[in-house]
């Protein structure tokens, strides 16, 4: 092992703590030392651009050293007002707001302690230009605190958001290039000559591009692009749950636009209009790469004519998992629950809910609390949505389809293991027989409510003494639409409905001690009253009590049985996690009557 001079401090506390190895400490000092003095990087900015190690946890670790303060921007308000007085601060400097957001730094707000004190937020403190840079603020003092860089990108793009290039374009493009489809509806079948012309067009690459990049910009979960008659498709984006019309593109074959887009897709075929098509795309946009799953399917129109096909893009951003299970929102038995099943050496996790629930958010944060070196950590998933690092997630393609991977798995001498989807009698099969040969064992299954899944596995074919025996916990999951917290108000007496909120479950005393709030609607929020979701858990654990029903089930097992001992366990309904979102004034009746049953 080379010996290095360990005199900085720095190099020693990330080799100490494993964030970087020896090797890579001895290169980024070599190179430091070789470069001139008077540009000389620091060792972290080394270790960031060159070594390409996580910019935060080198920073991090700087900040501590050097004592600079923390901040965390989640626990800052960032309303309307905050974004005017950052914006107007960085815009008085004569010309250096971009040599502001270059060097990844913003001020904050004023000092609470000390009022004359500009607090100034940076991703790297140590950065040589922020004195000068700093003290065009104009403030008599001023304190550099370090904030995560994820956080504080999120920031800048909230103060200064960046333009869209594409749609320019798009806005400057006259009628006369856009062209119109004119008398093509005379025509008996689709012209193919024409289709190419209007393919060629820049404009609907710009349109394309742009759709992409504002989808990502706008928090987006999914874009819908839905062919009409009349020369007219419509585009709509998904944000918390509620589709949104964005656009209406006239004048263009809809036929053009389905194209361009399997042009710029991988793995699907122009000129098939006939069968379903799944396709992927990778975009970088703000300088993070976004993945983006393509599904296209056949659709009938009013003229033969035509050959329509509806899309859907789902947005696939890295940026929005969440690997810290405290910030999912597990709620009371749910939260004990679950981190007891996840803790076991073996058993299986399964998550339960309709499509779009957030059921693998919630799987990826589980699986990063147990991944660690000394695990062999498997996944198998169609198609697989996020990347887990430090997980070993199968690709599933032509040679090697989801059914092979499930088998295959089993000798691969795996400790943890994630299965997307129990699909069938062979999934499930091999998932419990991987739960009950010592490995945890993670999946999803469509159910309404978590004891209905149990007989969804028994009606598969899994015998009820293996079941009972193999599974840990049985969560399943909603996400309800939470209230802006820009424009949201308390109920009066007068408005709250006391006969109706106690129908719904809400007992006296909850109503008497707690504000319930409603939507009002503001242009945060694009006036729907909400802004955001948070999901509610119904966690059935697998208790001796529970155990002994499933046993004892004969050749039906009763969901009225399992679901009467679970409350009796103390499992809270996803009704009941619903009322306490109200209760915690994140939600409202009406949003999680939408979205539960009675019980």
């Amino acid at each position: 092992m080379p010996e290095i001079d360990i005199s900085d401090k720095l190099g020693y506390t990330l080799l100490k703590k494993g964030i970087i190895d020896y090797e890579t400490l001895e290169q980024a000092i070599k190179r430091k030392e070789a470069e001139d003095p008077k540009i000389r990087r620091t060792l972290a900015q080394i270790l960031v651009s060159d070594f390409y190690v996580e910019h935060d946890l080198v920073f991090k670790e700087v900040a501590n050293l050097y004592g600079f303060r923390e901040i965390y921007l989640t626990d800052e308000v960032v309303d309307a007002g905050r974004i005017d007085f950052i914006k107007k601060l960085v815009e008085s400097g004569d010309g250096l707001r971009e040599e502001i957001i270059n060097a990844k730094m913003l001020p904050l707000k004023f000092d609470e302690a000390r009022p004359d004190k500009l607090v100034v937020v940076a991703a790297d403190p140590t950065n040589k230009q922020i004195p000068r840079l700093a003290r065009s603020f104009m403030a008599k003092r001023y304190e550099v605190a370090y904030v995560r860089l994820k956080d504080l990108q999120g920031l800048i793009d909230k103060v200064f958001p960046p333009e869209n290039e594409f749609l320019k374009v798009l806005a400057n493009t006259s009628k006369d290039e856009l062209g119109d489809i004119g008398s093509a509806g005379e025509e008996e079948g689709l012209d193919e000559q024409q289709l190419e012309a209007e393919i060629s067009k820049s404009v609907l690459i710009n349109l394309i591009e742009g759709m992409l990049v504002e989808a990502v910009r706008k928090g987006a979960s999914d874009v819908h692009v839905v062919p009409k008659d009349g020369g007219k498709t419509d585009i709509h984006f998904r944000i918390d749950g509620d589709l949104r019309l964005w656009y209406t593109q006239e004048g263009v074959l809809p036929e053009a636009i389905s194209a361009v887009i399997k042009d710029r897709s991988k793995g699907a075929d122009r000129f098939e209009r006939e069968a379903g098509q799944d396709a992927f795309m990778q975009r970088k946009i703000d300088d993070h790469w976004i993945r983006f799953r393509v599904s296209i399917l056949p659709m009938v129109a009013s003229e033969f004519r035509h050959k329509f096909e509806t899309i859907v893009i789902r947005i696939l951003d890295d940026r929005k998992v969440i690997t810290d299970l405290e910030k999912l929102g597990l709620q009371g038995p749910a939260k004990e629950g679950f981190f007891k099943a996840i803790k076991r050496p073996q058993g299986m996790v399964i998550l339960t809910g309709p499509t779009g629930s957030g059921k693998s958010t919630t799987l990826v944060a589980a699986l990063h609390q147990v991944i660690d070196p000394t695990v062999n950590v498997l996944t198998v998933e169609d198609p697989v949505e996020y990347i887990i690092h430090g997980a070993r997630q199968l690709r599933i393609g032509p040679k090697m389809n989801f059914e092979q991977a499930i088998r295959s798995i089993l000798r691969h001498d795996p400790d943890i293991v994630l299965v997307g989807e129990i699909r069938d009698r062979e999934t499930a099969e091999i998932a419990v027989k991987l739960a009950n040969t010592g490995h945890l064992t993670f999946s999803t299954l469509h159910t309404n409510d978590a004891p209905s899944a149990v007989a969804r596995l028994y009606k598969m074919g899994i015998e009820p003494f293996l079941l009972s025996s193999a599974v840990n916990i049985i969560v399943a999951q909603r996400l309800v639409r939470t209230l802006c917290s820009n424009c949201k108000k308390p109920m009066t007496d007068e408005e709250l409905d006391r006969e109706a909120y106690l129908r719904f479950g809400f007992k006296e005393e909850e109503l008497r001690n707690h504000t319930i709030y409603k939507a009002v609607g503001c242009d945060k929020c694009n006036n729907t009253g909400y802004k955001g979701r948070a999901a509610i858990h119904e966690a059935l654990y697998f208790t001796k009590e529970i155990k002994h029903i499933i046993l004892n089930a004969g050749e039906n097992i009763n969901e009225d049985d399992i679901r009467e001992q679970a409350l009796k366990d103390g499992m809270w309904t996803l009704r009941r996690a619903g009322i306490n979102r109200i209760l915690e004034g994140i939600s409202t009746m009406e949003e999680v009557a939408a979205t539960t049953t009675e019980e």
